[in-house]
């Protein structure tokens, strides 16, 4: 009987990691379609608030849904003209910026020379090649504005997702049978998915705004194509701060010297460390619930199964599947294990009160 039971158990464990392939291997061949789909539910997440805001003051869903939508393409027009009027510039000036990366390698070999130190371009561009750096950002950019170019299905998408925003919980009652059902665990799901992207979006924005500014007094170019940058890979957890702050710095450094790069990485460092630990732990509170290693294993996760848009939502995507294994018994332990330390040790107290009433009822 205890071998069937440890045979079936393999077979379940193997059956349950060849699903785990399939389904990966599934997400990563409709990679394209799958990325379409959670921009939508993105934007979708952001837009709900203000509907369900204008439905409570009386307005109908329908008009809700349209002020909202006129403002999200208001916005994403300002922005892919701004950014794509940036872009081109910068990409037109790649050229010149190349010549004078080998002009400044040149006279840093003659600088190594003078202290006894020989070497070769070839030499300082396998340890230093600013030019793949920059071509990266522009390829990145250009990844961005190819979803641009799907916009209007985007759109399309996110206005009937709204439509449906009041009436889903309706939908799921009559699915279920049971009208006065209420959902509290998916309720406190979505809202605090809700916040996260919210407060985030709220907080990339500012940042980006900020090193906007602080670029155009130091007399940067392209100062809106590098706040955009910093919107964007503000979103990735531990490490976009870092890669968004790199073009720009070595912009400094080719254009103006050493002291204005020392003084961009300084302001980067600055709104990463003002607006990172300080005021988005205050208003985020403790509703994202991972560990640590959990975000950055996720980070690499669903970076390399979705690209950037995978990097940039990792950490939503795994609250969703948290919340999932959250839902089945069989699965909690795995919720328990991608959660933080605090959810483990908040679990302490109640089973050592447990025990001491336990005591107390057999006195």
């Amino acid at each position: 009987m205890i071998g069937q039971n440890k045979s079936s158990r393999g077979i379940k464990i193997l059956v349950s990691a060849a699903s785990f392939v399939i389904i990966i291997a599934g997400i990563n061949l409709a990679q394209s379609v799958i990325v379409l789909c959670i921009a939508c539910v993105f934007l979708a997440l952001i837009g709900t608030p203000p509907v369900l805001w204008l439905e409570r003051k009386k307005i109908p869903s329908f008009l809700s849904v349209a002020i909202v939508i006129s403002v999200m393409i208001i916005i994403l027009l300002m922005i892919g003209a701004l950014v794509g009027t940036s872009l081109k510039s910068f990409s037109d000036a790649l050229p010149f910026y190349q010549i004078r990366v080998q002009e400044q390698i040149a006279e840093f070999e003659m600088l190594l020379t003078k202290v006894g130190i020989i070497m070769t371009d070839k030499t300082l561009l396998n340890y230093i090649n600013p030019e793949t750096i920059m071509n990266l950002t522009t390829g990145l950019l250009s990844g961005v504005s190819s979803v641009f170019s799907s916009i209007v299905l985007v759109l399309l998408t996110v206005t009937f997702i709204l439509l449906e925003v009041s009436s889903f919980p309706v939908k799921l009652r009559a699915v279920l049978g049971n009208p006065e059902a209420v959902f509290p665990r998916f309720a406190k799901f979505v809202i605090d998915i809700r916040h996260y992207l919210v407060i985030t979006t709220l907080i990339n924005l500012v940042a980006g705004i900020l090193i906007w500014l602080w670029l155009s007094i130091l007399g940067i170019r392209f100062p809106i194509l590098w706040g955009f940058l910093v919107f964007l890979l503000h979103y990735i957890p531990n490490i976009g701060s870092v890669i968004a702050a790199i073009p720009a710095v070595l912009l400094a450094l080719i254009q103006q010297g050493v002291g204005s790069a020392l003084s961009v990485a300084g302001g980067y460092l600055l709104v990463g460390f003002v607006l990172g630990n300080i005021i988005q732990p205050k208003l985020m509170g403790r509703r994202l619930g991972l560990s640590t290693l959990v975000v950055f294993l996720s980070l690499i996760f669903w970076g390399s199964l979705l690209g950037l848009v995978g990097a940039v939502l990792c950490i939503p995507l795994t609250m969703t599947v948290k919340f999932a294994f959250e839902s089945n018994k069989e699965t909690e332990w795995i919720a328990v294990l991608l959660g933080p330390e605090k959810s483990v040790d908040n679990r302490r107290p109640e089973s050592k009160e447990k025990k001491k009433n336990y005591g107390n009822t057999e006195d």
